[in-house]
Formats: structure tokens, C-alpha cells, sequence
């Protein structure tokens, strides 16, 4: 997937006066590529338009003016893009109760490597995911995953993890958009 570059950023000021309207535009975009698994699991897959979209928000809330800090943001946040054949997305594993949230935590350690894409073809594809936002002890309620598709048409997501397993299957209009995005 194209990674967001420089020269398609505006200044904090010029996105503030232009942001209702680029906001609309990314709300609807984020609206096909946000799935959810169960009452816990959203998956908010990513694209170019809404990578610009979070940093360009960056930059505004932080009023960031500074080259090298401007890199920083377009750096951390490509590198939730998948490549040419991938799928990157955000996963929030949502639950309101702190104290539940910590008991899943713990006992969903596991659940990244129980994730998956299944393909049209009949594959399973796992999630890799990024070690650091997992300890010995409990997993982080926000997880940064890939999927590689190698540009077969995704048709649902799941967990096989033995306490949360579950399978969504996807839109029609969510199938064409991952695929356009993985290509």
C-alpha cells in the first residue's frame, strides 16, 4: 500500500480550516474498514486516506511545525500500512468494566496468535502482530496487526482462541474495499 508522503500534508492551520470537510471524507472511508468480532473486538483496518487522516490530526492537536518532528509522526504511523499483498489494522479490544478488562487481558494472552483473515480461496490467514505490546503477564488492549492476503479477496475474520472463538463474516462492500487496499 502507498505510505503517506510529505508533500501530501498540509500545515496544522490550512487542515484546521479544511478539517470538517476532509473529516466527512474520512469517517466514511474508516465506516467500510471498521470490523466488529464479538461484543469486545474492533478491527479498524487502515488505508493511505486514513493514515494521513490521524496524522495530519497529530500535527493539529499537537500544532506540530518542526521537519523532523513531522517525520516522526509520518514514520510511526506508515508503519500500520501493510505492503503491496498485506492488510494493517488497529485492533481494540473494548471492554468498559477495568476490572474485566484486566481478567480478559490476562487470560487473552494468547488471542494474537489466534487471529485470522479468511480468504475466498479457503485460506486462513494468521495475524502477525507486534510483540512489544504484549508482556509475559497481559496483552495490551490496543494491537497493531498484518495480514498477508497476497491480494486474494478477504471474506471474514476470527479467533480460534479456545475462549473467544468467533467468525464475522464480511460485507460485500468491506470484502471489495480490504481487497482494493491490499493490491
Amino acid at each position: 500500500m502507498k505510505k503517506v508522503e510529505r508533500s501530501e500534508l498540509l500545515d496544522y492551520q490550512t487542515y484546521n480550516e479544511r478539517r470538517d470537510q476532509i473529516r466527512s471524507l474520512v469517517m466514511a472511508a474508516k465506516q467500510l474498514r471498521r470490523i466488529h468480532l464479538g461484543e469486545h473486538l474492533t478491527f479498524l483496518f487502515e488505508n493511505t486516506a486514513t493514515i494521513r487522516y490521524q496524522v495530519q490530526e497529530m500535527m493539529r492537536a499537537e500544532q506540530i511545525v518542526r521537519e523532523a518532528d513531522i517525520q516522526h509522526e509520518l514514520d510511526t504511523y506508515n508503519e500500520l500500512l501493510g505492503e503491496t499483498g498485506e492488510l494493517g489494522c488497529t485492533l481494540l479490544i473494548e471492554i468498559d468494566d477495568a476490572k474485566q478488562r484486566d481478567k480478559y487481558l490476562r487470560e487473552w494472552l494468547a488471542l494474537p496468535d489466534h487471529l485470522y483473515l479468511l480468504l475466498e480461496n479457503g485460506e486462513r490467514v494468521p495475524a502477525l502482530w507486534d510483540a512489544r505490546q504484549r508482556d509475559a503477564e497481559r496483552l495490551s488492549s490496543v494491537q497493531y496487526l498484518k495480514f498477508r492476503t497476497g491480494g486474494v479477496r478477504p471474506v471474514a475474520i476470527g479467533s480460534s482462541l479456545a475462549a473467544l472463538k468467533i467468525e464475522a463474516q464480511l460485507s460485500p462492500e468491506q470484502q471489495s474495499t480490504l481487497l482494493e487496499d491490499s493490491l
